[in-house]
């Protein structure tokens, strides 16, 4: 089993501390001076505020950090105690140097960025996903992590004939298949399907996992699109065209569907934009396919 670090809130802290339990767990003493550069992810421990360092600006004579949560909600803070990195007490200080943009510390799915890494010569392992609306979303949010790690995405035409590709891909020692399905719920077609796929490969050499929606536009949090929840659509109507229509979107044709994608898609800035149901999977899938191999013996 893999754990599910996503399973809840990916950014909720487990619980919230008081300034005076900060003293008690070293105080000032213990704190690290941090510089609050752009993209670097802090809390507030007295109102448990979290979000990424968007700007660090003068207030009324003092030095403030503006951050914003995953929600694009924003709050500004004066700079110094009183934030937790990484589970860390810091001192937030002004970034040396002029207020040029810094470079990003965490690519878009949270990662630290590795800065002026090249790309790794592709592994033999791969990552398959249902549809270029998929490959797109995972490439935005996951693209810099999976070029170091040399891992690359392909799609998939669906998942009928699935145990057949992979037998096609002849998965084993060093090559592993990692799969990425659509509205993967007990009892649905799509959970048969992978079931049988899994066991016609040799053992450990494939791992098929999904998220619940009908479409992957479903994992973008819906409060992207100024909705409260994605839209309902009734059995025997298109999905995405149902779904633009309720959104008052064009939806006459196919190519609609192409633009609406293109605006859901442009409205997701980093993994906070997305349901941990989705982020929790890929993260399995991409330590699934960069684990080293078993040792012999």
């Amino acid at each position: 089993m893999v754990t599910d670090r996503y399973g809840h809130d990916v950014l909720a802290a487990p619980q919230r501390p008081g300034r005076a339990d900060l003293t008690a767990r070293g105080g000032r003493g213990s704190t690290t001076r941090q510089a609050a550069e752009v993209g670097l992810v802090v809390e507030e421990v007295v109102s448990g505020w979290v979000g990424a360092v968007l700007r660090v600006e003068k207030s009324g004579g003092l030095h403030v950090v503006v951050l914003e949560d995953r929600r694009g909600r924003r709050r500004t803070f004066p700079l110094g105690h009183g934030f937790w990195v990484d589970g860390r007490p810091v001192e937030l200080v002004a970034p040396a140097g002029p207020a040029a943009p810094a470079a990003p510390t965490r690519t878009a799915s949270g990662s630290r960025a590795v800065v002026g890494a090249r790309a790794r010569v592709a592994r033999g392992s791969r990552i398959w996903v249902e549809g270029k609306h998929d490959a797109e979303l995972v490439e935005k949010v996951w693209g810099d992590d999976l070029r170091v790690e040399g891992v690359v995405v392909e799609m998939l035409d669906g998942v009928d004939d699935l145990a057949a590709e992979i037998a096609r891909f002849a998965p084993g020692q060093g090559r592993r298949l990692g799969v990425l399905v659509d509205h993967l719920v007990a009892g649905s077609k799509e959970t048969r399907i992978a079931e049988q796929a899994v066991r016609s490969a040799p053992a450990g050499t494939v791992l098929v996992l999904g998220h619940p929606y009908v479409d992957v536009w479903q994992a973008v949090r819906p409060e992207r699109l100024g909705l409260e929840r994605w839209p309902v659509i009734e059995r025997g109507t298109s999905w995405k065209l149902g779904v633009l229509a309720s959104l008052g979107w064009p939806h006459a044709e196919q190519a609609d569907v192409a633009r609406g994608w293109v605006r859901i898609l442009a409205s997701v800035r980093d993994y906070r934009d997305l349901e941990p149901s989705l982020l929790g999977r890929m993260e399995e899938l991409i330590d699934f396919v960069t684990a080293p191999p078993p040792r012999a013996g």
